[in-house]
């Protein structure tokens, strides 16, 4: 994809929900077949240690352009305006195609592993608001029911093969009581038209 610009405020007035589940599925076989392309020393421990206990890992697939290591990869900062897939993408076609199937532009692209018993602590991303021109979309790759996902408190239980958005500048945080690592895609999008009438008008929001 082409270097992305960050964007400046969007003019929309409404909000969308604190979590949406947009009109897409995707083949987790395939997504599946994707994770035996890499192997375990290729995963990259998450940055952020404050935030969780236990393992959570990254693999980077969309970062900073002309970042070379997976950890300058899998982070930027606020002033970062270029981005570009990493490796690890041509290794991932089917990642790569749920990339291809947001029209909106994609800054980082990642997958997110936590293990079994691993917590990701309650935290805010306040660079996350969708009033700030941003929105972060949830693929689950491999998952469990034991899985807990709070948003605001309340619980969201996201399926394998789903695409969720989620307002993650509020408070939220996730344990892995299940058996198996709890494997997301991550895609942070730029809003533009398209993805402002999925989250406002053309979304697939369970009651």
């Amino acid at each position: 994809m082409d270097p992305v610009l960050l964007p400046s405020p969007p003019p929309e007035t409404r909000l969308p929900p604190d979590r949406v589940r947009l009109p897409l599925d995707f083949d987790t076989a395939r997504l599946r077949k994707d994770l035996e392309t890499f192997s375990e020393d290729e995963w990259i421990d998450h940055f952020n240690s404050r935030d969780y206990e236990g393992v959570w890992r990254i693999l980077p697939l969309r970062g900073p352009a002309g970042a070379e290591h997976p950890i300058l990869q899998a982070s930027s900062h606020s002033g970062t305006r270029d981005w570009a897939d990493t490796p690890f993408a041509d290794r991932a076609p089917a990642c790569r195609a749920v990339m291809q199937a947001f029209r909106c532009p994609l800054t980082s692209v990642r997958l997110l592993s936590l293990a079994p018993g691993a917590r990701i602590l309650e935290h805010s991303d306040p660079d996350l608001g969708f009033e700030d021109g941003f929105a972060r979309i949830h693929v689950p790759v491999q998952t469990h029911p034991d899985v807990e996902f709070y948003l605001n408190g309340e619980r969201v239980v996201m399926e394998e093969g789903q695409c969720w958005y989620l307002r993650l500048s509020d408070p939220h945080h996730v344990t892995n009581g299940g058996p198996v690592s709890r494997i997301h895609l991550i895609l942070d999008c730029v809003i533009d038209d398209w993805l402002k009438y999925l989250l406002l008008d053309g979304n697939d929001t369970p009651e």
